[in-house]
């Protein structure tokens, strides 16, 4: 026989139940809330009863004292201990299953023989190592890529039945909950409504002074309802209107929030919206496609000519190095060669070969040449002396 719970043990009972993770399912025809040993233990050695007290121990210290205490539980029936039941998919998917199974196998098989008569195990090789290439990069991708959609994970159905022994287990056994207490927020709510109920039934027995102020209260609610509700038909009129009157190009709102699920101030955010819809917005759109291809256009012509300036360059160097060339050779030329481009040069710089000269202008010419040539001779001695 067991006998009652101690207030410590209601205690504990009630901090597991509103404090350790619990899920819901059908057992028996009936709903019913379901913990795990491992997370129950986990929850208890957080608890206040597992730090020490001035002269006192602490309740649970090891992960086996938390089990003993919670044997003591189950023994007084605040839970008992359940087993987990896979459902059994039905005879026909499971026949479905495996013809769909053999099928693919089937056409996988057809597939392997006729590339290996078609192709060689090298080409077989190269073209399997590219696909998982291309497979990994393609799952980084999808990884990589924010939004994407998960698979999701396929859980398998189970169902709960009470289990033979008795027996708290830490690990994944599951436990099903018997003591179901009022929490006190429920508590306090079902008393606050419970009074409200009570105070509006005894509206008449109000002093005077509260039934004014009530009326003027729900008389302003009342107002500010009627108002938020025509303001809404009062905007949609207002932009059938100018919809009306400007053939549909001007798009005008007022308080386009208003009816948005969105905050009480948000609802009032903007004032106003205004869209123009018309030739020349659409005009104006073409414009700016147009402008966007123009400098793509312009981006690429600028790459050609670009291109086309490095090819010019590379070609007025070759050239450069052939006129070089051309260069040495001329300077390879013989002596009388030389003198004869000297002399011509003379005769074009003078232009007077072939104008009559007197001859008084030609012995001038011979004495100034006589003294030209003095001179020079002066100029070699001198600096000869000076040397010695």
């Amino acid at each position: 026989e067991v006998g009652e719970p101690f207030k410590e043990e209601k205690a504990v009972a009630k901090y597991l139940r509103f404090n350790c993770p619990t899920k819901s399912t059908n057992m028996m025809g009936h709903r019913v809330d379901y913990f795990i040993a491992s997370k129950a233990v986990d929850c208890l050695l957080d608890s206040k009863w597992a730090k020490a007290k001035k002269g006192e121990e602490a309740l649970f210290t090891t992960r086996e004292s938390v089990v003993d205490y919670c044997n003591r539980l189950l023994k007084k029936q605040f839970f008992h201990r359940a087993l987990k039941v896979m459902k059994m998919k039905p005879d026909k998917d499971t026949k479905k299953e495996k013809e769909k199974a053999k099928a693919e196998s089937g056409k996988e098989e057809d597939k392997k023989s006729k590339k290996e008569s078609g192709k060689d195990e090298k080409t077989k090789k190269e073209k399997e190592k590219e696909k998982k290439k291309d497979g990994e990069k393609e799952e980084c991708k999808k990884d990589e890529t924010p939004g994407t959609p998960k698979k999701k994970e396929t859980k398998r159905k189970f169902k709960l039945e009470p289990h033979e022994d008795q027996v708290f287990l830490d690990g994944n056994e599951v436990y099903v909950w018997i003591y179901d207490p009022v929490h006190f927020k429920t508590f306090a709510m079902g008393l606050v409504l419970v009074i409200a109920v009570i105070a509006a039934t005894l509206f008449p027995l109000w002093p005077a002074e509260m039934r004014v102020g009530v009326y003027y209260l729900s008389v302003g609610a009342g107002c500010f309802v009627a108002s938020i509700l025509l303001l809404a038909v009062a905007r949609c009129i207002l932009f059938l209107i100018i919809w009306l009157i400007t053939g549909g190009r001007h798009h005008f709102w007022f308080l386009p929030n208003l009816t948005a699920d969105v905050g009480f101030i948000d609802s009032f955010r903007p004032l106003y919206t205004h869209e123009y819809k018309g030739p020349k917005a659409d005009f104006k759109k073409e414009e700016k496609s147009e402008s966007k291809k123009q400098q793509k256009y312009d981006s690429e012509e600028k790459s050609d000519s670009e291109k086309k300036e490095e090819d010019d360059g590379k070609t007025e160097a070759t050239r450069n190095s052939g006129t070089d060339g051309s260069g040495g050779e001329r300077h390879s030329d013989t002596d009388s060669d030389r003198r004869e481009d000297d002399r011509s040069q003379h005769s074009s710089g003078n232009g007077n070969d072939f104008e009559m000269i007197t001859k008084e202008e030609l012995e001038q010419q011979t004495d100034e040449g006589d003294c030209e040539e003095e001179e020079e001779e002066d100029s070699e001695r001198r600096p000869s002396h000076k040397k010695s």
